[in-house]
C-alpha cells in the first residue's frame, strides 16, 4: 500500500514572533515494514537554517531557525510512504510465554535487548505504578504467550476506556486518564505503555498516521485525518510487534510510523521556542491521508 502524507500545522499570534527555534518530527521512518520514498518540509515565512537529522532512536528529524518577523507561521510536510503487510502473520497464540519473555529479556548478549531494555524505564509522561501493574495484571499469566497478553490488554482498554478529546490535554497525567477511565490515543498509548513497564515488560511510543474510509456514500474530506498513537511491545524472541488500543487492533497496513520513542515527549510533531508572540497564539492542523494507485 502506498499512501501521501500530508501534515500542515499552522501558528497564529497574538504580537509578532521576532525568531523561532523548532524541532519536527513529520517525516516518516524506514522501518522493516515501511519504507519512506520521498519527503519535504515547507516552512513559511522560509527558515535561515533548515537540517534534517536523526535522532537517538534513529527518528528523522527537522531542526530549523526563522529570524523574519512573522505573525504566522505555516509547517507544510507532504511524504510519500510504502506500507507492506507487516504482522499478519504474527500467530498470537503461540510462541515466547511471559515466563520465557522474563528469562530471556536479561541476557545483555543479545543487541536488540539491551536496546529494548531501556523502554522498561520511567520517562517523563509514564511511570511504572503499581496501579498501573494491578490494572494490566488479569491479561497477563506466566504460562500464556506473551503477544497474546498484550492483545488481551488492547481489548480491555478499549472496553474499558471512553475516547473522549474534550478531557485531557497533552499533559494529563496518566494517573488522571486511568482514574476517569477517559482519554485520546495518546493516552491510551501511555496506559498500555505503562501497564506494560510496571509488569518487567519492554514498551515504546509509537507516532504517525491512520488511514481513515469516510461513511458509505460520502466523500472523504480533505485534511479532515488526524495524527495517530499507539505502542510497541518487545519478546526476544519474536521482536517488537505494535499494538493499536484506541482501535481494539494490532497495526496493520494503514498504520504509517513517524517516529518512535519513550513517550510522546520524544515524539512531539513540532515543538520549539519563540522570541515575541505576544499573549499567545492559535493552532490549526490539517492531516491528509491518502492512498495512491
Amino acid at each position: 500500500m502506498i499512501y501521501r502524507v500530508s501534515h500542515t500545522t499552522r501558528y497564529r499570534y497574538s504580537a509578532p514572533v521576532d525568531q523561532c527555534v523548532s524541532l519536527a518530527h513529520l517525516l516518516p521512518r524506514n522501518t522493516s515494514f515501511q519504507r519512506c520514498n520521498s519527503a519535504v518540509i515547507n516552512v513559511d515565512p522560509a527558515p535561515v537554517v533548515g537540517t534534517q537529522r536523526y535522532d537517538y532512536f534513529g527518528n528523522s528529524t527537522y531542526h530549523f531557525t526563522v529570524q523574519a518577523q512573522h505573525t504566522v507561521l505555516e509547517v507544510t510536510a507532504q511524504s510519500d510512504v510504502e506500507v507492506t503487510g507487516q504482522r499478519q502473520s504474527l500467530a498470537l497464540d503461540f510462541g515466547a510465554t511471559c515466563a520465557d519473555v522474563r528469562a530471556l529479556l536479561p541476557d545483555v548478549s543479545v543487541a536488540e535487548n539491551v536496546r529494548a531494555r531501556e523502554f522498561l524505564l520511567n520517562s517523563p509522561m509514564v511511570r511504572r505504578d503499581t496501579r498501573l501493574a494491578e490494572y494490566a495484571a488479569p491479561s497477563f499469566q506466566e504460562d500464556r504467550p506473551f503477544f497474546s497478553c498484550v492483545r488481551d490488554l488492547t481489548t480491555r482498554i478499549f472496553a474499558d476506556f471512553t475516547y473522549d478529546p474534550r478531557f485531557t490535554e497533552v499533559a494529563t497525567p496518566l494517573e488522571t486518564v486511568l482514574e476517569h477511565r477517559r482519554g485520546v490515543c495518546q493516552d491510551f498509548a501511555h496506559l498500555a505503555i505503562g501497564c506494560l513497564r510496571s509488569l518487567g515488560f519492554p514498551a515504546r511510543y509509537i507516532s504517525g498516521y491512520l488511514e481513515t474510509t469516510p461513511p458509505p456514500g460520502t466523500e472523504k474530506l480533505t485534511g479532515a485525518d488526524a495524527s495517530h498513537a499507539w505502542f510497541s511491545a518487545y519478546s526476544p524472541t519474536e521482536g517488537w510487534a505494535d499494538f493499536d488500543p484506541t482501535n481494539n487492533l494490532m497495526a496493520l497496513e494503514q498504520h504509517i510510523t513517524t517516529a518512535w520513542g519513550r513517550d510522546y515527549t520524544d515524539v512531539t510533531p513540532l515543538k520549539g521556542s519563540v522570541l515575541g508572540g505576544g499573549d499567545g497564539h492559535s493552532l490549526d492542523v490539517a492531516v491528509n491521508v491518502e492512498r495512491l494507485p
